[in-house]
């Protein structure tokens, strides 16, 4: 099979499209025919050798996907061979064929069609992150402001999707009009630039100077004081992810003057250490864009040769939504 192959830690450059042995699937393990695989940022990490996982050399990164069953290994009893499935693996989706526990896969309706299962392929972990950051993280009421930041890239964009459907009012700050416009088609309420001098005053004359009630963050940088700082009483914000590169120091005391709490969000460790909570949140969630209130953004579609230009383009922050690859597409 043909794979995109890291053999030694560096950026996406370094990345080569190689033939590989296909793998057998082990005691609990399926194989999938990739029909997509989501680009992450956490595949971005992991080529880098910064991700807290570091595999083997060589392997494939990616680790969300869909597709169907090719083989199943010894004791899986679900999914079959055929199946329809959207999943997650350690890594390696970045493959016409990829192996991951039978846990980690969830089997889609026989109708699945090509569409949906496309998307499918790039919604588990953006949608699964937003959704566990709302509900089970800032328990998140009808009625309340959520900020979202680098609202339009995946994630970002989940959760103001995600949001509206909760019952939010939603704030999106992106920094360009193409990512405000793709926030407005989510639902968005109000759209920021929060490179603008004047953020503060805005985001104070938005909320009539009480302040936000949710901060959802998957950027971090330069910015994040002033949204902690634009937090209300009581209010809860959100440390999803670092996309900006740097991990912000944020003053502690505000969160006594308000009240408030900062509140880690790490999907993958929620997945791994309760898997009911996260079965039940996918199960509704999957249901949701089946019956199409959910609408996912894919802005760029990659064979496995321009994995390494994907991946360059989210690590510069240009993506929009979310950037997939088709292992079996050709240029």
């Amino acid at each position: 099979m043909k794979a995109v192959v890291c053999e030694t830690w560096g950026s996406p450059d370094s990345l080569q499209v190689k033939d590989m042995p296909l793998p057998e699937p082990g005691p609990g393990q399926v194989r999938v025919r990739v029909r997509v695989a989501a680009v992450n940022f956490p595949d971005a990490l992991m080529i880098a050798g910064k991700y807290q996982f570091k595999p083997d050399f060589p392997f494939s990164p990616g680790a969300e996907f869909s597709g169907e069953v090719s083989a199943v290994g010894d004791g899986v009893s679900t999914p079959s061979v055929g199946d329809k499935v959207v999943g997650t693996a350690a890594f390696g989706a970045y493959a016409e064929e990829v192996l991951a526990d039978a846990g980690q896969v969830v089997v889609l309706p026989m109708d699945t069609g090509d569409e949906e299962l496309e998307l499918a392929g790039s919604f588990l972990l953006t949608y699964g992150t937003s959704y566990h950051a709302l509900k089970d993280r800032a328990d998140a009421k009808p009625g309340e402001t959520l900020l979202v930041l680098g609202a339009g890239g995946g994630v970002g964009l989940a959760a103001v999707e995600l949001g509206k459907r909760m019952g939010l009012r939603v704030i999106a700050a992106a920094s360009s009009e193409a990512k405000r416009d793709a926030a407005r088609s989510r639902g968005a309420d109000e759209v920021l630039d929060y490179t603008a001098d004047d953020i503060r005053d805005q985001l104070k004359a938005l909320t009539g100077g009480r302040g936000v009630d949710i901060v959802y963050d998957p950027v971090g940088g330069a910015f994040a004081e002033t949204a902690l700082r634009n937090v209300g009483w009581r209010g809860r914000y959100l440390v999803v992810g670092f996309a900006a590169g740097d991990i912000p120091k944020l003053p502690t005391n505000l969160l006594l003057l308000k009240g408030s709490a900062l509140v880690g969000v790490f999907w993958g460790e929620f997945v791994r250490r309760e898997p009911e909570a996260n079965a039940a949140n996918t199960s509704e969630l999957l249901a949701w864009l089946r019956e199409g209130a959910l609408h996912p953004l894919i802005s760029a579609r990659y064979p496995l040769s321009r994995a390494p230009e994907a991946l360059d383009a989210l690590l510069d922050r240009q993506a929009l939504g979310k950037l997939v690859i088709l292992p079996h597409q050709h240029d």
